[in-house]
C-alpha cells in the first residue's frame, strides 16, 4: 500500500459560471466582459465590447450548466467528488454591478445549485470573481482601475455572505489576480490596449483589489467567524535555463512578478523589491491614507493556486503569457500536450514546497489538468489514458508534497466536465473525466458521457489515492 492522503483532504473538481452556465442572459443577468469574446486564437487580444451577429460567443451557452446543473452534480457524486469549485456570476447578482439592490433570480439559481451540492455531500468552493466582471462596470468606470469598483464588488459580496455564508465554508476573491498584468481584460475589467504606460493602469487596479479583498474577508468574518477567504494565484513554475546568472537571477525576478500578488495578500504589505519595480516601470501607486492598514488588518487565510506546467527562463528570450501561465523556452526533458503546454509533475511538488515555505499556510490547487481532444471509439467509449496518466502523475507528486511537510487541504481538477476554454473558446481543448457533445461552433446535443477517466478518478478518490503507488 501506498502513502495516501489524508482523511480530511478533499479530492473535487472546478468550473468556472462564465465557461459552463451558458444562459448569458436569462432571468435578469447582464452582459459579463467574457459575453463579448468570440471564439478564436485571439479573442484576449481583439477586444470589441460589442457583439456582432456573424460571430460566435460560446460564453452564451456554455455546456448549459445553468439549466442541467442537477444532472451534473449526480454525476460528480457518482465520481465520489468530495468538494466542487464555481464561481458566482457577479452580473447574474448585480446585471451592471452598480445597481442597489440583487437580482433575486440569481440568488435564487445559486441557492439551488448550493442546496444540490450539499444533499449530494460535495462541500461548495465559491470563486465570487472568476473574469465575470459585468461589462457596464468595464464599459462605463474603466473596470478596476476605478476605485469606485471597491465599493461595488464589497456590495455583492456582502449579499453573497448573507446568502450563503451559513452553507460555504470555503471562499475565494479574485482568480489569478496576479493575471492582470499579463491578460488585464480578463482579470481585471481594464482595456490597457491604447494606453502608453498599461503597467500604471495593471498595478494601480491590483491596488484596488487588494483593498476590495482585505475588506470583503472583514465582512465575510463578520457573518461567519469560522469561513476561509483565500487569494488566488496563476502560479505554473519557473526554472532558469541555465547556471548563466542572468538566467538564474532573472528567473528569480520574473516569478516575484507573480509572487508579489500573494505577499501582499498574505503577507498584507508590499513587499521590499516593489519599491525598484514601480520605479523601472514608472508606476505610482494612488495609496489612499487607511488603504495599507487595512490590508494588514485582513490577511488571506490560505493560497489558492493554478498549476498547469513549467517554463524555461532565458535571459536572451521573451516570455509570453497566456491562461495557463507564463511560457519561454522549451525544456526538452519534459513531455508537451497537444496544445504547447510542458508537462511537468514534479513541477508541482517544487511550487507546494516554494509557497509553503514562503507563507506557512494552508494552500489548495484549485486548478490542474490535461487539455487534449478526445476520440469516441466505434463502441461509444472514451479511453482518455494520457488524461488518467497526467492525474496519477500529478496527485503522486501532490502526495510527495505533502509528506514533505505541505499543509495542503484541497485538489480541484480543472473542468472536471468539459467547458469551454477561456483562452480560446474552443472545446475541442477538453479536460474533462465527462464528456459534453458539443464542438468548437456550438453544435452538438450536450449530452453528457463518462469517460475512463471518470471511473479512474472515482477509484483514487475512494482508496484516498493509497492506490497511485
Amino acid at each position: 500500500m501506498g502513502k495516501g492522503f489524508p482523511d480530511d483532504f478533499l479530492f473535487g473538481g472546478a468550473i468556472a459560471a462564465n465557461q459552463a452556465e451558458g444562459a448569458y442572459l436569462e432571468n435578469g443577468k447582464g452582459l459579463g466582459i467574457c459575453d463579448v469574446l468570440p471564439v478564436g486564437k485571439k479573442r484576449l487580444l481583439n477586444i470589441n465590447t460589442k457583439i456582432e451577429e456573424s460571430k460566435y460567443y460560446p460564453s452564451h451557452n456554455g455546456i448549459d450548466f445553468y439549466h442541467l446543473f442537477e444532472e451534473d452534480i449526480a454525476l460528480f457524486k457518482k465520481m465520489g467528488l468530495q468538494c466542487f469549485r464555481f464561481s458566482i456570476n457577479w452580473a447574474r447578482i448585480f446585471p451592471k454591478g452598480d445597481e442597489e439592490c440583487p437580482n433575486q433570480d440569481g440568488l435564487a439559481y445559486y441557492h439551488k445549485l448550493i442546496d444540490c451540492l450539499l444533499e449530494a455531500e460535495i462541500v461548495p468552493i465559491i470563486t465570487i470573481s472568476h473574469y465575470e466582471t459585468p461589462l457596464y462596470l468595464a464599459e462605463t468606470y474603466g473596470g478596476w482601475k476605478n476605485r469606485q469598483l471597491i465599493q461595488f464588488f464589497r456590495k455583492y459580496c456582502q449579499i453573497l455572505f448573507k446568502e450563503f455564508s451559513n452553507k460555504v465554508q470555503y471562499w475565494m476573491t479574485f482568480n489569478e489576480i496576479n493575471n492582470i498584468i499579463k491578460i488585464p481584460w480578463f482579470a481585471g475589467a481594464i482595456d490597457v490596449t491604447e494606453e502608453k504606460n498599461p503597467a500604471q493602469t495593471e498595478y494601480q487596479a491590483a491596488h484596488h483589489m487588494f483593498v476590495a479583498h482585505a475588506l470583503v474577508i472583514k465582512d465575510l468574518k463578520e457573518a461567519n467567524p469560522n469561513a476561509k477567504m483565500g487569494c488566488m494565484l496563476s502560479l505554473s513554475g519557473i526554472y532558469p535555463d541555465t547556471p548563466n546568472p542572468k538566467d538564474v537571477f532573472g528567473s528569480y525576478q520574473f516569478r516575484r512578478k507573480s509572487l508579489f500578488f500573494s505577499d501582499v495578500m498574505i503577507r498584507g504589505q508590499y513587499p521590499s523589491y516593489t519599491k525598484r519595480l514601480f520605479k523601472e516601470l514608472n508606476v505610482e501607486i494612488d495609496i489612499h491614507p487607511d488603504d495599507l492598514d487595512i490590508i494588514q488588518s485582513y490577511t488571506s487565510d490560505y493560497l489558492a493556486f493554478s498549476y498547469y506546467l513549467t517554463t524555461v527562463f532565458s535571459y536572451e528570450l521573451q516570455m509570453t503569457t497566456g491562461t495557463g501561465g507564463p511560457q519561454g523556452k522549451k525544456n526538452d526533458y519534459l513531455e508537451t500536450s497537444p496544445w504547447g503546454w510542458q508537462i511537468d509533475p514534479l513541477g508541482l511538488r517544487y511550487v507546494c514546497n516554494e509557497l509553503y515555505d514562503r507563507y506557512q499556510v494552508p494552500l489548495m490547487i484549485a486548478e490542474n489538468g490535461l487539455g487534449t481532444s478526445d476520440v469516441i471509439s466505434d463502441a461509444g467509449a472514451i479511453d482518455d489514458t494520457a488524461r488518467q496518466q497526467y492525474l496519477k502523475d500529478h496527485l503522486i507528486a501532490l502526495s510527495e508534497a505533502i509528506e514533505d511537510g505541505c499543509e495542503i487541504f484541497a485538489y480541484t481538477w480543472w473542468g472536471i466536465i468539459d467547458i469551454i476554454s477561456a483562452g480560446t473558446g474552443e472545446m475541442d481543448k477538453r479536460y474533462g473525466f465527462i464528456y459534453v457533445d458539443k464542438d468548437n461552433q456550438g453544435n452538438g446535443s450536450l449530452e453528457r458521457k463518462e469517460k475512463t477517466s471518470f471511473h479512474f478518478y472515482r477509484n483514487i478518490i475512494e482508496k484516498r489515492g493509497r492506490n497511485l503507488y
